[in-house]
């Protein structure tokens, strides 16, 4: 018997068995795992939170989302694309009321009752998230440290919900300062599973979690809803910072999905998504008297057209597709701390409406949009607002019609019918790749048989995944109807784990992927492409050899160099530099220009302008480099971190954690150092003493230098835990005083 006949006859007598089993679980119901509302003010950890509620359960609401799970096969897909597709014939809406709120605490603990912004509604909200931004300005807590201030801020959280209803704790998820809570009305609560939450950092080398977002997103009776609280850059003139920040987050927040072969499911793949938090958004063009008239005659209208989000909305930078209510209260930005007067410090802020909510999806009506006044705690002020959403419920007895229907309509399909699809092209070439610069091409399949299809990108022989590690597939595997089409991006990154074999010529950009059809044949696609080295990614050895830009470097002599520099001893004819040039002009740029630069190393550079200062160096040597101070120290703080064998080689690391304590072992560690390597260790060290004379400019101080550069000088070969974290800190301090 043939594989294919094997399978179609596995298939026949397993039909039967599936559908139990899909009847089964939909007609299993599991409570969820909840904390109400009066015993959310007792301290539990961060580990015990997903004990809350459960990930997931099989309930009548989500008879969907059962059929994805593995031990369902390409029958059972197929069931649940008919059932997505008629969805309309066994779903009706309920309306139900989410209070969101957003509150930029400014480091502050909580001083006064929360009630008059959480309990501001007559009737009890159905939902409550809530959000905060700046819950922990410490410098532990932005070094990604437990605050004491997550439980002081969820007990008054949990103190100041609606007195007229009980609630249950959900979910609660922080990055640093920026804290999401989730709860729902009790009798809501068995409604609710797959609950999710992720967190993404866009400070600092796109890491830092001083500024970025943290999510929740959860299954409320048939509806998929994902909640956002973000914190974006700050200062008047960083708008495209903003944008830019709001990109990073709708791309890089991801939520894994039950099977987990799917691909996880971002922000905007869900029915509802709502969005809070310090957007940082300012008022542009006008000066701070002007700003301040137009308030005090309440011409609210007026002020929003110069609103830096409006603006921005409007020209499709960010946010496509949401809705903002109208703006009718005063800016929640800048008060004197304990009042509501307008900032009084030297830096005298121009009044802005930094906190906002948005909405994305239908049937939702908002039902008040406000800032409130009365709470004093910040230089914030807290909003809120109230949006009733129409929810998905299933018709139980609609919903086993629509089933039974599909059910029947397969089974008049003939087993014998082959899947085939056609492909819009076989062949793909990636010009000029880059590190850290993302391309894609479109890869287009037409399901021209007579069947529906699921295809999936399979491994090759003696390969652990489908794809070397700079390709991906995304969809990588998926479902496709009669007369059906997808998309597929092929999308090429080289970050720092493939760059090294890249830039010297070990690895290409090369790959053959195999796209096998269920029950049908296998495709092969070819991706090529032509790599431009790049410094990121390219030892200290190899850079002290190169005299010239990586890219005027001959293939066959960067091979022939890396090949020398695996045991770092190969003899050379020319003398090497005493440091990497790149590294030199980055540094030589910062000396010049930044060191009384504030918040430098803190705050993060554009994108864009990290490529323009990636493609200096790997090209030629100008008189200055493109960008801002930030983009550079960026650049630099990434060059280090791109570094295959870092300054303080892997094989030293456990002896700097050994005598971290004792200044004159550190001293004698470095000098054993390869010689390149000790140059880039002791020349970044002075440079940061430097700007340690300059402390009362750019607020910089050892702490801050030692967290910052210890993680990237002395990395780990394995993972490394929170006390060898602080040990390289105390190691790296001694170099700083």
């Amino acid at each position: 018997m043939s594989a294919v006949a094997m399978r179609d006859s596995e298939k026949s007598s397993d039909k039967k068995e599936s559908l139990e089993k899909l009847k089964v679980s939909n007609n299993t119901t599991q409570k969820s795992k909840v904390c109400s509302s009066s015993e959310s003010s007792t301290t539990y950890s961060r580990e015990d939170r997903d004990d809350l509620v459960r990930s997931s359960s099989h309930t009548t609401s989500n008879k969907a989302q059962i059929l994805t799970m593995p031990q369902f096969g390409l029958r059972d897909n197929l069931i649940k694309c008919e059932l997505l597709k008629n969805e309309d014939l066994y779903t009706y809406l309920e309306d139900y009321s989410f209070f969101l709120g957003t509150y930029n605490v400014n480091g502050q603990a909580p001083k006064e009752s929360l009630r008059p912004w959480l309990s501001c509604t007559p009737n009890p909200p159905d939902i409550y998230c809530v959000g905060f931004q700046e819950l922990d300005l410490s410098k532990e807590a932005f070094f990604f440290s437990d605050t004491p201030k997550e439980p002081e801020w969820t007990k008054a959280v949990s103190e100041a919900l609606h007195p007229d209803a009980k609630y249950a704790l959900v979910k609660l998820v922080r990055l640093v300062g920026i804290m999401l809570i989730f709860y729902v009305k009790k009798e809501h609560a068995e409604f609710i599973s797959d609950v999710e939450a992720e967190t993404v950092g866009t400070g600092i080398m796109g890491r830092m979690g001083n500024k970025g977002a943290v999510a929740i997103r959860f299954r409320f009776h048939n509806s998929n809803i994902c909640v956002v609280n973000s914190h974006l850059a700050a200062h008047v003139e960083e708008f495209e910072r903003r944008n830019q920040d709001y990109k990073d987050i709708c791309s890089r927040l991801l939520f894994r999905q039950l099977d987990l072969t799917q691909p996880p499911l971002t922000i905007m793949k869900h029915n509802v998504v709502l969005w809070v938090g310090d957007l940082n958004y300012r008022i542009s063009d006008l000066d701070v008297d002007s700003v301040k008239e137009l308030i005090s005659k309440k011409d609210f209208e007026t002020l929003h057209t110069h609103d830096q989000l409006k603006r921005q909305i409007n020209e499709e930078a960010v946010f496509d597709g949401f809705e903002e209510g109208e703006i009718d209260f005063q800016p929640t930005y800048k008060y004197d701390t304990g009042s509501d007067n307008w900032d009084t410090s030297e830096k005298c802020r121009v009044p802005a409406w930094c906190d906002r909510i948005l909405w994305r999806g239908k049937n939702i009506k908002q039902q008040h949009y406000e800032s409130h006044m009365d709470l004093k705690t910040s230089d914030h002020k807290p909003v809120s607002s109230l949006l009733v959403i129409g929810i998905k419920r299933i018709n139980n007895e609609a919903y086993k019609k629509t089933f039974e229907e599909i059910v029947r309509n397969l089974d008049k399909m003939e087993n014998e019918c082959i899947p085939s699809v056609t492909l819009s092209k076989r062949e793909f070439h990636f010009k000029d790749v880059r590190y850290m610069k993302h391309q894609a091409e479109t890869l287009s399949l037409f399901n021209d048989g007579q069947v529906p299809c699921q295809f999936e990108f399979i491994q090759k022989p003696n390969e652990s995944t489908y794809s070397k590690p700079w390709l991906t597939a995304n969809p990588p595997k998926g479902f496709i109807a009669q007369g059906g089409s997808v998309d597929i991006d092929l999308e090429v990154f080289v970050n720092r784990l493939t760059a090294p074999d890249l830039n010297c010529g070990k690895q290409k950009i090369e790959d053959i992927l195999v796209l096998h059809l269920e029950r049908g044949k296998d495709y092969f696609i070819s991706v090529t492409g032509n790599y431009l080295p790049s410094c990121y990614g390219t030892s200290i050895y190899l850079l002290c050899h190169m005299r010239e830009p990586i890219q005027d470097m001959p293939e066959e002599t960067l091979l022939e160099l890396s090949e020398k520099s695996v045991n770092e001893n190969g003899a050379t004819t020319e003398k090497p530099l005493d440091i990497p040039k790149e590294l030199w002009m980055m540094v030589d740029h910062l000396f010049r220009n930044a060191v009384k630069q504030e918040d430098l190393f803190q705050q993060p550079g554009l994108r864009s302008e990290f490529a323009e200062i990636r493609d200096c160096l790997d090209s030629g040597m100008p008189d200055s480099l493109p960008g801002s101070n930030h983009s550079v120290a960026e650049a630099l703080l990434l060059f280090l971190d791109a570094l295959p064998e870092p300054v303080v080689p892997f094989s030293f690391y456990q002896q700097c954690l050994e005598c971290c304590s004792n200044a004159s072992q550190c001293e004698k560690v470095i000098s054993m150092l390869p010689l390149c390597h000790k140059n880039v260790f002791n020349y970044l060290a002075a440079f940061l003493r430097e700007l340690l004379k300059n402390s009362s400019s750019n607020r910089l101080d050892v702490s801050i230098l030692a967290t910052i550069f210890a993680s990237l000088l002395m990395r780990s070969p394995t993972k490394q835990d929170l006390a060898e974290k602080r040990k390289t800190q105390e190691f790296f301090q001694h170099f700083l005083t």
